[in-house]
């Protein structure tokens, strides 16, 4: 099997920096306030053509003083539980301290190896600073630097050693290489994402309280629902733009953006109390206009009393046109109700976005359509519909071709998306219809006729000279 690797130690020391540096992408987000990592992050890589799954952590701080302190320690104890390596990081500008001592008695309790990883040292001549960790009695140790890359390949060459070569490839082989559903779980601060998450996955998987923007890196989790392979995304909160007080929190929502780029389908949830905010519908339209699917959960149901169902969705239909296409679940992700409707929704909207029709079907969608509602006249012309193709799939995309998209008046063109709708559903996907009009026939420029020279040749006629 693949070989686990985990990052820990006490906070701030370039853990998260380190683990961008080997993965070689910006995974983790990165500031010099302590307490940044919270959950703990997974990314797979490789040294030298050996794969191996890197694990960010939060920092350890036994005294207890930072915020979510105990839940973060859980998140890193954890993670040491089930790697099959440590990377142990220290700060070498700082030199040893007594949380690194604390941590350290906990690694080595572990029985496990473990490798001391002397961060911030970017030159040889600075490596003697190296020897002032030899207290914590961790026998392998490598200088590094995170952000300058020095002697990177030299750790990791060491945590691999640990590791025999033959228990890797059974599971390079086993692991898929495509037909993975990416699953972003978004929306506000502190409507249940967390939450969520750790009941479909039935583990403590992410930190949940109820501070909004506990969540702050997007996490990836893989978890196999009726033979399909499926990423669920969890991501921060995105605030309005007024209420990013921190860098950390602007970076939560770049993130949480990026999440719903990457992903097939979005996992949007609102608050019942609270209904549509102005936050929840620019989140849907990001979701629409990256054109990804979308299933639209109300969570906190049980708290709710003597409201309908169906007053719940007035609003959302209002507020978001495209919403009133997407399912929807009323939940309660804390006590599990509906919960299971999930992962059935997923595959559903996930296989619309792949469905074509073909485009003798879509003509005759077109010729009801006609029948049924004539186009209205503009300035004396009709709109004509000559025929209507799909040109894309996820998401699906239709080709309209007409006399002239001018004449296309909006309540047609509602009549035409709603008829579609009834017809095809493609349930929870944004669908694009594009209009080309008939291109306008070229005139034959007037050219004169060649003078005849003396060759002895024919005139060339009039009727045989080309259009430039």
């Amino acid at each position: 099997m693949i070989p686990k690797i985990a990052i820990v130690g006490r906070p701030n020391v370039g853990k998260s920096a380190l683990f961008n540096r080997i993965c070689q992408k910006r995974l983790s987000i990165v500031d010099e306030q302590e307490g940044i990592t919270r959950d703990r992050l997974y990314a797979k890589s490789e040294l030298f053509g050996r794969p191996f799954e890197l694990v960010d952590t939060g920092g350890i701080d036994p005294s207890g003083k930072t915020l979510f302190n105990h839940e973060i320690r859980q998140q890193a104890l954890y993670a040491v539980h089930e790697a099959d390596v440590m990377i142990f990081v220290v700060d070498g500008q700082v030199g040893p301290t007594v949380l690194d001592e604390e941590v350290a008695k906990i690694l080595l309790k572990s029985k496990k190896p473990v490798i001391l990883a002397v961060n911030k040292i970017d030159r040889s001549d600075q490596e003697v600073r190296m020897h002032e960790f030899q207290s914590l009695a961790v026998v392998e140790m490598v200088p590094v630097s995170a952000i300058q890359g020095y002697q990177i390949a030299e750790l990791m060459e060491k945590a691999l050693a640990h590791v025999p070569v033959e228990e890797e490839v059974e599971e390079v082989l086993a692991v898929p290489t495509d037909g993975v559903i990416r699953v972003a779980i978004v929306g506000r601060p502190n409507v249940g994402k967390s939450t969520l998450l750790n009941e479909l996955l039935d583990e403590e998987r992410s930190i949940v309280s109820p501070i909004a923007g506990t969540t702050r890196d997007a996490i990836d989790v893989p978890i196999e629902f009726e033979g399909k392979n499926i990423v669920l995304i969890d991501t921060a909160g995105i605030r309005r733009k007024k209420a990013e007080c921190e860098v950390v929190d602007k970076f939560a929502a770049i993130r949480t953006e990026q999440a719903i780029a990457r992903c097939d389908v979005c996992l949007l949830i609102l608050d019942s109390f609270e209904g549509i905010t102005t936050q929840e519908k620019r989140i849907a339209n990001q979701i629409e206009a990256s054109g990804k699917s979308c299933v639209l959960l109300f969570n906190k149901w049980d708290l709710v009393k003597k409201l309908p169902m169906e007053h719940a969705m007035r609003g959302v239909r209002e507020e978001v046109p495209f919403l009133t296409h997407c399912p929807t679940v009323f939940l309660s992700a804390i006590n599990g109700r509906n919960v299971e409707k999930i992962f059935p929704l997923i595959l559903k909207v996930y296989e619309e976005r792949y469905r074509r029709i073909t485009t003798g079907q879509l003509n005759k969608f077109v010729e009801s359509c006609l029948q049924k509602y004539h186009p209205p006249l503009l300035n004396g012309k009709r709109l004509r519909i000559y025929y209507m193709t799909q040109v894309q799939s996820a998401p699906p995309k239709f080709v309209v071709f007409v006399n002239n998209p001018i004449l296309m008046v909006e309540s047609y063109r509602k009549y035409l998306v709603n008829r579609f709708r009834e017809a095809y559903q493609f349930s929870g996907c944004p669908i694009e219809f594009e209009l080309r009009g008939k291109p306008k026939a070229q005139s034959i420029p007037n050219k004169p006729v060649p003078e005849l020279t003396g060759t002895g040749k024919s005139p060339l006629l009039i009727d045989q000279v080309q259009p430039v």
